[in-house]
């Protein structure tokens, strides 16, 4: 998990105003995210007025350092911060230097001696009301957020907001927001950390804080990824790395990369996966950041796994171990002993592979999303092993994880993008269910997987666990045929429906099906009539999709499509029927789309008496670019047929 904690504390003074001028402007080139110009002019201003305005090279001298460990070059902060004048009278510096000291202690974990310069820090701000004095309270969350103590960190950062306010100081406040999404997102408390992402990004901008813009960017893209929005992670945490990068700021540009890899090898683009996870290892070695060394070793051994080069994947686990070691932070130890689970489990090493997986279920400070890989994990063992009913169990168990998961979520907008992270879980179930046999349980599963957050948005109870479904009195209801789709991994379904019976047709994999239905709206956005010129898309997807169930549905009869990911965008009516002479399947049932067989059979039968109709059309064209439509008039007509005179609004033209 990628741990970001902003540092910059402004500090005010009015003294020499050739001194200050030169100072203000480097200071102004920090606060605004310049970090490598406002680096080199604090190293000029302290080679100028280290004689003449010792008190002044001073100034230069912390800055120097602030910026340098900004940019996650802790080493280089303390080689500067050793060079400060320890002589200095002034009690506001030399609490910022204390806390800038150990902040770097902290970053290469070296925390006996970090939690040592917090204390002399804070003994100078028992004293008297300094304004550093809330970064001392910031600093202490950066150390407790390093050994894993997120509601430590939390009341720290808590401590600091309210230190901001009191004293109306706006970065720090800034700051403040900014580390506890951070919080929030370790604790995975998702949408909590949108909002306090936004709110960091909003004083950001009202600064002209670019660095900090771009830190608060990228925790929301971290953020919208975790919520399962894979899109908009993708575009912030690119943005913000090229932002981090243009900045010089080195640490946060380690951390996008990451990002950008969680995003690459969710969608299953496994070489830039490794080549981002790659960058950023190199980057955090380059400015020797233990806990992104950390992170990036993680990170590479899971993808190694995933890829089958498990040798590799061990390699990078050896090399962590004795950087966790030194960590004292029990969240790094369960990721570790999660990722030799999966190796044990690949290599058939049952026993050794659910001893690991059942440590981090069954560890207090587990994540839920450990437990929840934990838990998918050992359904997918006993499944390996033939135990059909301790996988169905475990499987069960690790969606009720999930749903406590999402019952915490605040924001109804996060909870369908959520659904996402259960996504395989509910695949390999459905899965087994069929290999099984069970193709009507497999079917509830599907179906409760769409239903329970569309039925919560709206205010409908559905069951935590899925139920069984009576699928042909759902069709009966509905005097229709249904069509479930469900689009897996490695294999697709689609059970027909009618009032008499459920067939389950396989179909092809995701991607497979994916890559024929985006070319096909391509092509029906083209130019181009599909029909005439016999495009070989739509009629794919036809025998794809809807031939295998074609003798379950009458002509002319009605039609429920229950789709799934790129089909709920898919036009099913604009489908070539090949036979008996090519046609799009409008011409020969009525269809109509459904969520999930939940709702469907939930939905409250229509009433034909007092239908009213508000039918808008037929306008004006107000330029040569936007020419009238010629059949507008003939379609309104033939729509105001079907209702009653005096229960229509119709307006047309002006």
């Amino acid at each position: 998990m990628i741990v970001l904690l902003l540092l910059a504390i402004p500090l005010e003074d009015t003294r020499r105003v050739n001194a200050e001028a030169e100072y203000d402007h480097a200071r102004q080139l920090f606060l605004r995210g310049y970090l490598e110009a406002s680096q080199q002019e604090a190293e000029q201003g302290y080679r100028q007025f280290q004689v003449q305005q010792p008190e002044w090279a001073s100034r230069f001298r912390l800055l120097e350092a602030e910026v340098l460990l900004r940019r996650g070059m802790n080493e280089d902060a303390l080689r500067v911060l050793r060079l400060w004048p320890s002589g200095s009278e002034d009690t506001e510096e030399i609490i910022h230097e204390r806390t800038l000291e150990g902040v770097a202690l902290t970053r290469i974990q070296r925390f006996p001696e970090a939690n040592e310069r917090f204390s002399q820090a804070e003994r100078f701000c028992s004293g008297g009301a300094y304004n550093a004095c809330g970064g001392v309270l910031r600093a202490r969350g950066v150390l407790a957020m390093a050994h894993g103590q997120l509601a430590t960190a939390q009341q720290f950062f808590l401590d600091s907001l309210s230190f901001a306010r009191a004293h109306h100081d706006r970065l720090l406040e800034a700051t403040a927001f900014l580390n506890l999404g951070v919080v929030s997102l370790q604790s995975e408390r998702y949408d909590e950390a949108v909002d306090r992402s936004e709110d960091a990004y909003r004083i950001a901008i009202e600064l002209g804080a670019e660095d900090l813009a771009q830190n608060a960017q990228g925790n929301l893209g971290w953020g919208y990824f975790e919520l399962g929005d894979a899109e908009r992670a993708q575009k912030l945490s690119l943005e913000a790395q090229k932002r981090a990068a243009g900045l010089g700021n080195i640490r946060d540009e380690t951390k996008w990369a990451t990002n950008a890899g969680y995003v690459y090898q969710d969608s299953g683009d496994l070489g830039r996966a490794t080549e981002s996870y790659s960058q950023a290892l190199a980057l955090a070695t380059q400015i020797g950041s233990q806990e992104d060394i950390i992170n990036s070793l993680e990170d590479l051994a899971y993808l190694f796994i995933e890829i089958g080069k498990l040798d590799e994947a061990n390699a990078y686990l050896q090399q962590l171990a004795p950087l966790i070691r030194t960590t004292e932070n029990r969240l790094d130890e369960l990721d570790v002993t999660l990722a030799r689970g999966e190796i044990a489990a690949a290599r058939h090493e049952d026993q050794q592979a659910e001893t690991a997986f059942r440590t981090v279920d069954a560890d207090p400070e587990s994540q839920i999303s450990m437990r929840l890989g934990a838990e998918h994990e050992l359904a997918k063992l006993y499944e390996g092993r033939g135990d059909a009913a301790s996988a169905d169990r475990m499987y069960q168990t690790a969606l009720l994880t999930f749903e406590k998961a999402r019952e915490q979520l605040k924001n109804e907008d996060s909870k369908l993008p959520f659904l996402a992270n259960a996504t395989p879980i509910y695949d390999d179930y459905i899965h087994m269910l069929v290999a099984e046999g069970k193709a009507d349980q497999a079917l509830a599963v599907a179906d409760h997987s769409r239903a329970r957050t569309l039925a919560q948005g709206l205010g409908l109870d559905v069951p935590v666990q899925p139920a069984a479904l009576h699928a042909t009195e759902i069709a009966r209801k509905a005097d229709a045929t249904l069509l479930f789709y469900w689009l897996g991994h490695a294999q697709s379904y689609l059970w027909a429906v009618t009032p008499r019976q459920t067939r389950l047709f396989p179909l092809p994999a995701k991607g497979e099906i994916t890559a024929v239905v985006e070319r096909y709206q391509n092509a029906l956005l083209g130019p181009d009539d599909v029909l005439a010129s016999s495009n070989e898309d739509g009629r794919a997807l036809y025998q794809m999709l809807v031939a295998p169930a074609s003798d379950l549905i009458r002509p002319g009869s009605n039609v429920v499509i229950l789709g799934d990911g790129v089909l709920t965008r898919l036009n099913f009516e604009t489908l070539i029927v090949p036979s008996p002479r090519p046609h799009y399947w409008i011409e020969d049932a009525t269809l109509v789309s459904a969520p999930s067989l939940y709702m469907l059979a939930s939905a409250k039968p229509s009433s034909e008496s007092g239908r009213k109709a508000l039918v808008l059309g037929d306008a004006l064209s107000p330029g040569p670019d936007y020419p009238e439509l010629p059949n507008a008039p003939v379609e309104m007509e033939r729509i105001e047929k079907h209702f009653a005179a005096g229960g229509q609004t119709i307006l047309v033209r002006q």
